[in-house]
């Protein structure tokens, strides 16, 4: 009957829709001077179909059949570039503005280059480029941002859901986030304080134009990365009238709507409301998430040599737990109520970037400010008239002024520029904890810094612009310790180099030094007795040293291979006195990390080879491959290297998408990732009463550390898509079904205290003072999880 019913209403829509086609408009200006160039060339690429600008710099494309393309532009003196990925839908107008640089030297001819051989100078390698149609048709990633980068290589991932990127074997708190410009420090909803990950995506999709991913190579004006930088471009909001667009998944609604306003300005405004506790009741979760975010773009244009755009983002997240499980849920269940605590967080980003373009510069000016508050809280047996056994309050804001001034078209290509920044943090904790006796951590920190960064970045082209060279140089620092207020302690050095073989070949090298500062938490981490233990001259920024080399080869202009060998060596890297262990392995769970005493005497390294086989837009055929070797180890408080919580070593990834007649488009994705190393759980400690009823779990035997390791797991999403296009509007239907075979992966093994039957604590008969603990059956889990959704554009 449901399979009828179906047949029915796609019959039934599909002789509404109209044969729609789509238009695309834009306009046409010079990089270097914002002023609109006329009779330029446009062509949509790998088609015959073009346009050409007029006097205003402005084009128009109608009568385009709907999909995902890019525009190629070429004109005399000018070097041919190619726009982003855009998506065109039928009965709709698409914006974009393309940029066109200046050429080197003056050329009576247009010269076409391939665009896959279009690169940073700064940058020739570890980055790759996420286009529209990645984001919005990917399976197993739900329009999410971060689950769309897990698919590039050298990014690993620790939990089908979450959104934490490992990327190069190092860990979650080593990236970096930048929306036009401006940094935002969270990008998931109940994001992990001291790291980067989360459970969902922040980024509203509809918002990105396009994002650009390095895993290394890192310019110099982007301080702070130790792993990753990701770049996110966002759209405008369109010019011609107000659109709308719904998105209704499994768990959200979102509205977006963006439009002009006025002759110079436009903006894009969304909100997102989850239902994921209503789901997750239904089916029987034991934790109810509820998560909003909102976004913003206003963009003004002064004039012809000025612009102004702002920028928000927020989140709004919490978690309460399904209590009614405790009588009837699970073992599973029962012991994940046991210790998990109530989170409550909200977080936002506000950013202005004014541009300007003078004689031969441009110059950006970033105000920005960022403000996390995280809060949780466990009461006894989940019982809010018993005491509470954590408590835990923390606010993290930033104020940040950046300036850069980029000299494009001199002779040596130059890019210098510094910022400020100044920081509040506060922490209010209070939690049981045990040291051979239970002991109670209370402190309340106010913490205020002064940070400061610099750098400059110069790049050339010699032997007829086959060889490419880039150096750069950053330096950052604060006013917590004397160490790290000194720049030279943090000189960052950087040289990448790009030799272009023939038009296929092409060698590619960086190597550079990279410093981190530690986080908030560790900053402003207090003892018992009320000391900033880690305010003294034993903390520093985190130093990385990386090489890169590698080589592209482009047999066809839609077809690409690229093999990279890396290398990562950390120094300084902050070490838990407490357990004698680097904090590198943390970061992947909700909370926060690093609010305990450390040192920076840890070492680190990772290392391995990618190799990447990518084909675009053949015959409507979509194919990626990627696979990546590494090892991950980090050493321990006697200096011993020892394999990091990422160090899976394998990670392959083969993505296809195909175009179909009448709008439907197929998607899939399977995922290979070799088994990660745990930690056994001490079992003297962990069997005492007195040690497990303040956590609730068990406590891991350090002197063990990451000696097991699981099984490999693989898993294989399908997404199936199709587009209806009415006279005034446009529907998106979709079903994404995620480990379509229902694979079984293997988890950290789970302890307990209770009784299976009783489900009481079992007591040791020989040693009242202890638990008998038992490992539960069901450490192989996995289950079919299919999701539908619908996008309606007016």
């Amino acid at each position: 009957m449901k399979r009828n019913l179906a047949f029915v209403i796609l019959t039934f829509l599909s002789l509404l829709v109209f044969a729609q086609k789509g238009t695309i408009k834009g306009k046409v200006y010079n990089a270097k001077t914002n002023e609109p160039i006329e009779f330029a060339n446009i062509i949509i690429e790998g088609t015959t179909i073009g346009s050409t600008s007029d006097l205003d710099g402005n084009y128009i494309f109608t009568g385009i059949d709907p999909g995902f393309m890019r525009l190629t532009v070429s004109y005399i003196g000018f070097e041919t570039t190619t726009s982003s990925e855009i998506q065109v839908q039928g009965n709709q107008t698409t914006f974009v503005d393309i940029a066109v640089p200046e050429a080197a030297f003056a050329i009576q001819e247009v010269v076409v280059r391939q665009n896959l051989n279009l690169k940073r100078i700064e940058s020739p390698i570890s980055v790759l480029s996420i286009g529209v149609q990645e984001i919005e048709k990917s399976a197993g990633a739900n329009r999410d941002v971060s689950k769309v980068v897990q698919a590039l290589p050298g990014v690993g991932a620790t939990d089908p859901n979450r959104n934490d990127l490992i990327v190069r074997g190092g860990g979650p708190s080593e990236n970096v986030f930048y929306l036009d410009g401006v940094e935002i420090p969270v990008i998931n909803h109940f994001a992990t304080q001291g790291s980067s990950g989360g459970a969902i995506g922040v980024i509203n999709p509809d918002f990105v134009r396009e994002i650009n991913f390095y895993t290394g190579a890192f310019p110099a004006n982007r301080t702070n990365a130790l792993s990753s930088v990701m770049e996110i471009r966002q759209k405008d909001g369109s010019k011609d009238r107000v659109h709308t667009k719904l998105s209704v998944g499994a768990s959200d609604a979102a509205l977006t709507v963006d439009g002009p306003i006025g002759k110079k300005s436009t903006f894009i405004v969304s909100a997102r409301q989850s239902y994921l506790q209503f789901l997750f009741q239904a089916i029987g979760l034991p934790f109810l998430p509820t998560y909003n975010d909102f976004q913003l773009k206003y963009k003004y244009e002064i004039d012809k040599k000025n612009e102004l755009t702002f920028i928000g983002i927020g989140a709004i997240d919490d978690l309460v737990l399904n209590t009614e499980l405790e009588q009837t849920g699970t073992e599973s269940q029962k012991y994940l109520l046991s210790y998990l605590p109530i989170y409550k967080q909200w977080n936002y980003t506000n950013g202005l970037v004014y541009k300007h373009f003078g004689e031969g510069f441009i110059d950006q000016w970033v105000l920005s400010r960022n403000m996390l508050r995280n809060k949780n809280f466990k009461f006894e047996e989940n019982d809010e008239s018993k005491n509470k056994t954590s408590d835990y309050m923390s606010d993290e804001a930033e104020n940040k002024l950046r300036f850069e001034r980029d000299y494009p078209y001199s002779s040596v290509k130059l890019k210098v520029g510094g910022g400020l920044r100044y920081s509040h943090y506060t922490n209010d904790t209070y939690r049981l904890i045990f040291r051979n006796t239970v002991d109670t951590l209370r402190y309340n920190t106010e913490l205020n810094l002064w940070g400061y960064q610099a750098f400059a970045q110069a790049s050339d082209e010699f032997f007829n612009d086959r060889l490419k060279l880039s150096f750069g140089i950053s330096t950052a620092g604060n006013n917590f310790n004397k160490n790290m207020s000194n720049p030279l302690n943090q000189l960052s050095p950087r040289l990448s180099a790009s030799f272009a073989v023939n038009e296929k070949w092409d060698i590619n090298a960086n190597f550079g030094r990279y410093a981190a500062q530690p986080a908030y938490t560790t900053m402003g981490f207090r003892n018992t007795a009320g000391d900033y233990v880690n305010k003294n001259e034993n903390l520093k920024y985190i130093i990385s040293n990386q090489a890169i080399m590698g080589f592209e080869f482009r047999p066809m202009n839609k077809m690409r291979l690229s093999v990279e060998g890396f290398f990562k060596q950390y120094n300084q890297y902050p070490l838990s006195v407490s357990d004698g262990l680097s904090i590198a392995s943390k970061g992947a769970d909700y909370g926060q990390i690093g609010d305990e005493e450390i040192i920076s005497t840890g070492k680190g390294r990772a290392y391995g080879v990618e190799f990447l086989f990518k084909i675009m837009e053949l015959n409507n055929i979509n194919l990626t491959s990627t696979y990546t070797y590494f090892r991950s180890e980090f050493t321990n408080d006697a200096g011993k290297y020892l394999p990091s919580s990422w160090d899976t070593r394998h990670l392959l990834n083969l993505i296809g998408s195909y175009k179909l007649p009448k709008n439907w488009n197929i998607a899939a994705r399977w995922r290979y990732v070799g088994g990660a190393p745990y930690t056994p759980i001490d079992q003297n400690k962990s069997s005492l009463v007195a040690a497990w009823d303040i956590t609730n779990q068990p406590y891991l035997d350090f002197s063990n550390y990451n000696s097991q390791r699981l099984k490999d797991s693989h898993q294989l999403d399908i997404r199936i898509d199709k587009e209806f296009y009415f006279k005034k509007w446009v529907l998106n239907l979709y079903t994404d079904i995620q480990n379509a075979y229902v694979f079984k992966s293997q988890s950290v093994p789970v302890w307990t205290n209770k009784d299976k039957e009783t489900g009481m604590p079992l007591i040791d008969a020989s040693d009242n003072s202890r638990y008998v603990l038992r490992e539960l059956d069901d450490n192989f889990n996995g289950t079919l999880l299919p999701t539908i959704g619908l996008i309606i554009k007016i």
